[in-house]
């Protein structure tokens, strides 16, 4: 009966009607219409009060609560923006609203961010197991058809030997990549910044690369606009790995004949641009945000057949994310891919310093 603002301001109102007439009985002279019109209109404005007062500060209010916490026990996380109301209010029946609702709002991104973690952990955890079998097993492979018997055959024990051995190091590679990426994430890695010249940087990457480029008949080189000495604040070790990785990348997926791989350094007021363009294949559209994603390849059958293990993109995100700086890709098919990121601009006289400290 009273489970509702209408049935609570009916009862009140003809209480307090009731109450009126009988204090007009108990005056002489009054009319028995005098006292009928009293009860009206005493019971119709303590109706209409009690109602208003009861439908929109208290009924409504627990109502919306009721509505809330129905969906949150059928998992309908499903909350408009305006359903967060803000704003200061007197009234505590609506306050405890702002909470709940506040409260069901936070508690719906928590689930929604551990669904896709969980998501994420299962495909983590298949990626892993994947990448960690197949060197393995070409390793226990080639290991076993030795010990039944080619052993004997030199030529055959040296041919499974070597692949044996990149086998492993390719197993070897995927464990220190993972070990860093978990280090990068749980922050036990110190970052050791300097100032250092960026390009001499580049050009030990080069060196490193030479000849792989040589047998690709591809071109490392510095954009034609890039300055010949900039420096940056920054772990100079960890940057050397950033450049590593996406010039390694550029390399790999750029298949012409004559093909190019170009750095180029843009300094701006407090930070410095890198550039590192290739004129590959390019990244297709639906690629593009995943790229950065733990074993993520564009062409996961040419990507095996290359050797990569997807998590290099992975560590170059990392390690600027640590340096609170951020990296990007834009892309045209057929026509090549750019990778971009941002360091704290460096100071020479530092870095000169420095250096003559390490020699």
């Amino acid at each position: 009966m009273f489970s509702s603002s209408r049935a609570v301001a009916l009862l009140l109102g003809i209480s307090i009607s009731m109450v009126t007439t009988a204090f007009l009985t108990l005056m002489e002279g009054v009319s028995i219409y005098v006292i009928l019109v009293g009860a009206v209109i005493s019971f119709s404005i303590s109706y209409l009060l009690i109602y208003l007062t009861f439908r929109l500060f208290i009924f409504d209010e627990i109502n919306k609560i009721y509505d809330l916490l129905n969906k949150m026990s059928q998992g309908e996380y499903t909350f408009e923006k305006d359903e967060i109301r803000t704003g200061s209010t007197n009234n505590p029946i609506k306050k405890l609203s702002t909470e709940i609702s506040s409260y069901v709002h936070i508690k719906q991104r928590e689930i929604e961010e551990l669904k896709k973690m969980e998501s994420f952990r299962k495909e983590f955890l298949a990626d892993v197991s994947h990448e960690l079998k197949t060197p393995i097993f070409a390793a226990q492979g080639f290991i076993h058809t030795l010990l039944d018997g080619a052993i004997r055959d030199k030529n055959v024990r040296s041919k499974f030997l070597k692949k044996a051995a990149k086998s492993l190091s390719r197993l070897d590679k995927l464990v220190q990549d993972l070990l860093i990426i978990s280090q990068m994430e749980a922050g036990t890695i110190k970052m050791v910044y300097s100032h250092f010249n960026l390009n001499n940087l580049i050009r030990e990457v080069f060196d490193q690369f030479e000849d792989k480029a040589d047998k690709k008949s591809l071109h490392l080189c510095f954009d034609k606009h890039c300055p010949e000495e900039v420096y940056v604040y920054a772990d100079k070790q960890k940057i050397f790995q950033v450049l590593l990785n996406l010039i390694s990348n550029g390399i790999k997926y750029t298949t012409d004949a004559h093909g190019i791989v170009s750095v180029n350094i843009i300094p701006m007021e407090q930070k410095v641009l890198v550039e590192i363009s290739d004129n590959g294949p390019g990244i297709p559209k639906e690629d593009m945000k995943r790229i950065f994603e733990r074993f993520y390849r564009v062409d996961k059958s040419r990507s095996k057949d290359k050797g990569g293990i997807g998590l290099g993109l992975a560590i170059a995100k990392h390690i600027l994310e640590a340096h609170q700086q951020r990296i990007w890709v834009t892309s045209e098919i057929g026509k090549g891919s750019n990778f971009y990121f941002n360091l704290q601009k460096g100071i020479r006289e530092k870095a000169l310093v420095e250096e003559a400290y390490e020699d």
